[in-house]
């Protein structure tokens, strides 16, 4: 299954991506490692080519392409994009994969989405940490040096001209995606779909943040453990890494979304809130609130709900559908004012949820029944119209839960006189 990856870069040394790509470093640290002498160790297997350019003269072609057409001056400017297109480590066995032929397949990639641009594709069969997954990098300097035939992912003026600076948008991300997909299913790869929201998103910001936080972690761990101590901490969690944990262990054990939001706040200090139809989680160390768009489709509202309700199959309001039920109790200031518009406000609403649920819950069954729960329907109305009920009034919560038991109960009594 090959994956593709986006790192963008301010770091106007166009030589440090030819010594990454050509010199062995330490995964940790990100330094070169030397020999005894105190020379650069070259990678032990590789394979490289340039693309509108002399790929050993990378570095110095990239900076007259910048010059002729004067952009990348300012030290906050893109100077290049690092694509990484990693390679499944069973196509090795299964399917023959060889860092050659990854090359060859990479490099009519980079020449089909990266035309007019200056690129050094550079294929490496070791992996990470010596993982044995083969991956080809493309680097490529953000600035086009010839002009191009115009392409659908591009939406800007001018786009294709040269001199114009790449824009990895999500549209050509997907497009870029898509294009590997193919590719990969013509040569026989292992492949899955990479427009698929993943369920736990980890971008290279995080992965990166994750790595570096647990060496930290690791160096004063053992400080500690030298002084004889035992350290509380042995695994560096991100702060999205801990709003998943937490999220995970919380929906876990809850039956709907109140008591999912009061256990992540009790328990681990997150506040959830749903804006604009999705969860955004506030980190005990943060001001700003997270999305679920930066965790992952397994921390949505969408995916939560329908978690909630396989637990509780008589949470009828939480069922999906393509009815929308428009009602925001919480922010109807008008009907908290005074006790009889809290209760008049209520039985408007009683009487839209009703009828919904009793189509939900018998539209499966036969006319009669259905002709009997709406007769059992307009008896419990009248029932919470009684005086009784005036000066005591249930909340709308006790309304639905009163309409399942009577609905319940009604199907027992026809089940006992044999009309089901």
């Amino acid at each position: 299954m090959a994956i593709v990856k986006h790192i963008k870069s301010r770091n106007a040394n166009y030589s440090a991506a030819i010594n990454y790509l050509l010199f062995e470093h330490d995964e940790k640290t990100g330094k070169k490692i030397l020999d005894e002498s105190g020379r650069s160790i070259l990678r032990k297997e590789f394979y490289m080519d340039g693309l509108n350019c002399d790929p050993m003269s990378f570095d110095k072609e990239c900076e007259l392409t910048n010059a002729h057409f004067h952009k990348n001056k300012k030290h906050e400017d893109i100077k290049s994009h690092h694509y990484i297109i990693s390679y499944d480590p069973a196509d090795v066995t299964e399917n023959g994969l060889t860092g050659e032929r990854a090359q060859a397949i990479s490099l009519e990639l980079a020449k089909q989405m990266f035309p007019g641009y200056q690129a050094l594709v550079v294929t490496h069969t070791d992996g990470h940490n010596e993982s044995g997954n083969i991956h080809t990098h493309i680097v490529i300097n953000s600035v086009r040096k010839s002009a191009v035939e115009r392409q659908p992912y591009m939406d800007k003026p001018h786009e294709e001209a040269a001199g114009y600076k790449h824009r990895s948008t999500d549209k050509f991300m997907n497009t870029f995606k898509k294009t590997v997909m193919d590719r990969c299913q013509q040569e026989g790869l292992h492949q899955i779909d990479l427009l698929a929201p993943a369920e736990r998103k980890i971008t290279q910001k995080e992965y990166t943040a994750q790595k570096h936080g647990q060496q930290k972690l690791d160096e004063i761990n053992q400080k500690i453990i030298e002084d004889g101590l035992k350290p509380t901490s042995t695994v560096f969690l991100t702060q999205k890494e801990y709003l998943r944990n937490a999220i995970d262990e919380c929906a876990a054990t809850s039956n709907s979304f109140d008591e999912f939001q009061s256990k992540l706040l009790e328990l681990f200090q997150v506040s959830v809130i749903e804006h604009r139809g999705r969860y955004s989680y506030l980190h005990p160390d943060r001001q700003k609130r997270i999305t679920e768009r930066a965790l992952g489709t397994r921390y949505g509202k969408e995916h939560l709900e329908q978690t909630f309700l396989r637990k509780d199959p008589l949470a009828i309001l939480y069922v999906r559908s393509h009815l929308r039920l428009v009602v925001n109790l919480q922010t109807n200031v008008k009907a908290m004012q005074t006790q009889f518009a809290q209760h008049r406000s209520d039985l408007r609403i009683f009487k839209l949820i009703i009828p919904f649920q009793v189509h939900m819950l018998s539209s499966s069954h036969p006319h009669g029944l259905q002709l009997y729960l709406q007769h059992q329907f307009h008896r419990h109305l009248r029932c919470l119209l009684r005086k009784p009920f005036q000066n005591n009034l249930p909340s709308l919560a006790d309304h639905c839960r009163l309409f399942q038991m009577y609905f319940h109960h009604s199907q027992r009594q026809l089940q006992s006189y044999k009309y089901l």
